[in-house]
């Protein structure tokens, strides 16, 4: 986000039911049912849902055990714990299909550790990690709330609260804020677009949904109500893979900053640990987090980059967009590997993240959630690198 005093942002969030988050979640189920099998199986799942119809392509290696039949029926099950049960996409008729074959040769030869070779990175890119105190969660602002309105409602639609009755999984929101003196100061506009039961009344709609957007805004913070938009196409009955093809990946910027940050390109749902796209993305989360948690900064950007094969980051970039006070960057880039080992095997021993614990991510965005120290969960999050960072800075 740019360094200025006055200005609006905007960011948006699509909900579970979403085509391209129903693809997400598919692909991040298959992977969780590898690595609940094998904590070192190697899958990269892409997901394609339309009209009543699921398919799964992609590599991986792991124990014959878990079969095609298994992968399809989970697959299945995904789109029932999601909602999906109309005429157009249901989790009882869909068909499925399960193209995933062996990973490549090639690609394991340069991944794999041999000898006195270390793991090496399965595949080149650059993975950004960002933090900032808009929030508690030390996320952007607009992109905070756009999927604390979604996930409010998914959780009420989930437990048959009458406030959503009617209301079908597929939902997009978009939230606009006024920043002043570079800080957010409130909503300008709020978009909300939901999927409903055909012959609700539009009118009823919004009368029952404006107080759940509100209770989400921080006191204050709503928008005008004539910069309120509900259902603004007037209608929303066909939704999910009925009404628009979904993709795995293609909710990149949902799933990390809400384009208040750079994106290197990769996506994260169906792909393990071994892939830097997803792994190191985290780590580099994890770094931005804990380096604004110990206040040697108000925002922080990382860059880190990698080579197919080589174990080591090619490079680490910290930009603290002048916020860090006396903090010397180009120290703190060598703090930052110093105090982490950022190869493949290393981010993947520090976070714990050969575990099935990746169907959570597949919506409302892999960063600013709570860590679950029970379920393995979002441990990229843990600001546990705070004592050493103050440490190496003097405070």
């Amino acid at each position: 986000m740019r360094n200025r005093g006055d200005f609006l942002f905007t960011s948006e969030s699509v909900s579970e039911g979403h085509p391209d988050k129903v693809a997400d979640r598919i692909s991040d189920t298959v992977l969780d049912a590898f690595l609940a099998a094998d904590p070192h199986a190697r899958v990269a799942c892409e997901t394609l849902v339309t009209t009543n119809r699921i398919v799964l392509a992609g590599e991986t290696r792991g124990p014959a055990s878990v079969t095609p039949e298994y992968l399809m029926h989970l697959a299945r099950m995904a789109v029932h714990e999601i909602g999906y049960d109309q005429a157009g996409f249901s989790w009882r008729t869909a068909g499925i299909e399960c193209l995933l074959h062996a990973q490549s040769q090639d690609i394991a030869v340069g991944v794999d550790a041999a000898g006195n070779k270390d793991e090496g990175a399965g595949d080149q890119g650059i993975m950004f990690g960002y933090a900032t105190r808009e929030t508690p969660s030390l996320m952007p602002a607009p992109i905070h709330y756009a999927h604390a309105i979604l996930r409010h409602i998914t959780e009420l639609r989930h437990a048959g609260d009458p406030r959503v009755a009617g209301l079908l999984p597929d939902a997009k929101s978009q939230v606009t804020l006024r920043y002043a003196a570079g800080r957010p100061v409130g909503a300008t506009s709020i978009v909300l677009s939901t999927q409903h039961e055909e012959g609700i009344d539009q009118a009823e709609i919004k009368r029952r949904l404006t107080p759940l957007i509100e209770s989400c805004m921080p006191q204050g913070w709503m928008c005008p109500e004539d910069e309120l938009y509900i259902n603004p196409t007037g209608k929303f009955v066909i939704g999910g893979p009925d009404g628009d093809c979904g993709l795995t990946g293609r909710k990149i910027i949902v799933d990390t900053y809400g384009g208040a940050a750079p994106h290197g390109g990769g996506a994260f749902s169906g792909k393990d640990p071994t892939k830097v796209d997803r792994s190191a993305a985290y780590a580099a989360r994890y770094l931005a987090k804990n380096v604004v948690a110990a206040g040697l900064a108000e925002r922080a950007t990382i860059q880190i980059a990698y080579a197919i094969g080589v174990s080591h980051p090619l490079s680490v970039y910290v930009d603290l967009h002048g916020t860090g006070a006396d903090i010397d960057e180009a120290k703190l880039e060598r703090v930052l590997r110093e105090i982490m080992n950022l190869s493949p095997r290393g981010i993947r021993e520090h976070l714990k993240l050969n575990r099935p614990i990746y169907v959570p991510t597949t919506a409302y965005g892999h960063f600013g959630r709570t860590p679950d120290e029970t379920r393995g969960t979002f441990t990229w999050e843990r600001t546990d690198l705070v004592p050493a960072l103050r440490a190496a800075f003097g405070r």
